[in-house]
């Protein structure tokens, strides 16, 4: 297990800047998450962990120990990708002790480890089968057992989920959660799926052209979003974005499409320009009027089950919500809803930071 640190870390190809100013501690034995839109940077830094790429300026150190000009094979990481990347003419015992066999270690002793990663990953009776004879969440596990059996200082893994289908995909990431907390190896994950990186992950960056814009826990970025980006991006549905202006600075008074809001807030606007925040989730939709609720008119249903995410035009404004009841409002129909002070979330209309 190694503790992963960048310091000043930058990559460019040619005139393009792949990663800025990347200043980052993950902790030894944590799952960590790098989260973004594609093209955002988060594969090549998981590239510069492994040495597949060269940083253009910078340091990492695994520990205290600088690894720039280190092989991958000499910073003893192990990567599972979004391709299996299996050997297809080698069983499944052959391609889990395929990093055993380079090493030369005794047969016995690929015997017992084999048996023993196979164990973790339910895979004993599928030993002597070939890769085109197993599914995709069963390749994916042979996959991760060949990674496990080097018990490398390191996992890299790059959206090694997205290749599954949905029910498939929810499994494995309970399988890679429990994995995690057995075999406790510092862990770098790599996803596009922000619902991945909530439910897997110890910390999260979430990644930007190729900058950070925010680090935390999956608790802090999804309820304390830093800026704009990440409240826009990290939620399914995303969060509901309202502009607004401010009336008042001291006390603070805000206009939200006609209704009056009076925040306390810790930051001050740096104009009259806000935005207001808030999740989906936090805006119950009702078919009947009580005091205080807001009027829209439904544009969009959803079904989810349990309830109905449900699309509200209030005013000039697409709002999305939740109606629990059993069957939908129709398109057209009235809508009564609030938007609960407590869960509202306040950004600068300038520099798009929360306030």
């Amino acid at each position: 297990m190694a503790q992963i640190k960048f310091e000043k870390v930058e990559k460019k190809f040619k005139a393009v800047q792949a990663v800025k100013d990347l200043n980052l501690v993950i902790r030894d034995g944590e799952f960590f998450t790098f989260v973004g839109p594609s093209g955002c940077g988060k594969s090549t830094v998981l590239h510069l962990i492994a040495g597949l790429e060269e940083v253009s300026s910078g340091h990492i150190y695994f520990d205290n120990d600088l690894v720039n000009d280190l092989s991958p094979k000499e910073r003893d990481v192990a990567m599972v990708f979004q391709s299996y990347a299996l050997y297809p003419h080698l069983s499944v015992f052959e391609n889990m002790a395929f990093p055993l066999r380079m090493r030369k270690a005794d047969q016995s002793f690929i015997d017992a480890e084999v048996k023993r990663v196979a164990g973790l990953l339910g895979l004993e009776d599928l030993l002597s089968r070939k890769p085109k004879e197993l599914s995709g969440g069963q390749r994916q596990r042979v996959a991760l057992g060949r990674s496990i059996i080097r018990k490398p200082r390191v996992f890299l893994m790059d959206e090694p989920l997205s290749n599954l289908d949905a029910r498939l995909r929810v499994d494995m990431r309970a399988e890679l959660k429990r994995l995690h907390l057995e075999l406790k190896t510092t862990t770098v994950y790599v996803t596009h799926d922000q619902a991945e990186a909530l439910s897997l992950s110890g910390r999260i960056a979430v990644i930007n052209q190729g900058r950070i814009e925010q680090c935390g826990t999956p608790v802090e970025i999804f309820e304390k979003p830093a800026n704009l980006f990440v409240a826009g991006f990290i939620g399914s549905p995303p969060m509901n974005l309202i502009p607004a202006v401010v009336t008042r600075q001291n006390p603070l008074e805000i206009n939200c499409n006609g209704v009056i809001i009076t925040p306390k807030l810790d930051g001050t606007p740096s104009g009259n320009k806000i935005i207001l925040g808030i999740r989906p989730e936090a805006i119950v939709v009702s078919e009947k009027f009580s005091m205080g609720n807001l009027e829209g008119e439904v544009i969009l249903v959803e079904p989810a089950g349990s309830f109905h995410w449900t699309g509200v035009y209030w005013k000039g404004i697409h709002l999305r919500g939740v109606f629990r009841e059993k069957f939908p409002l129709a398109i057209g129909e009235k809508a009564f809803f609030q938007l609960p002070l407590g869960e509202l979330i306040f950004f600068d209309g300038e520099s798009q930071k929360r306030l």
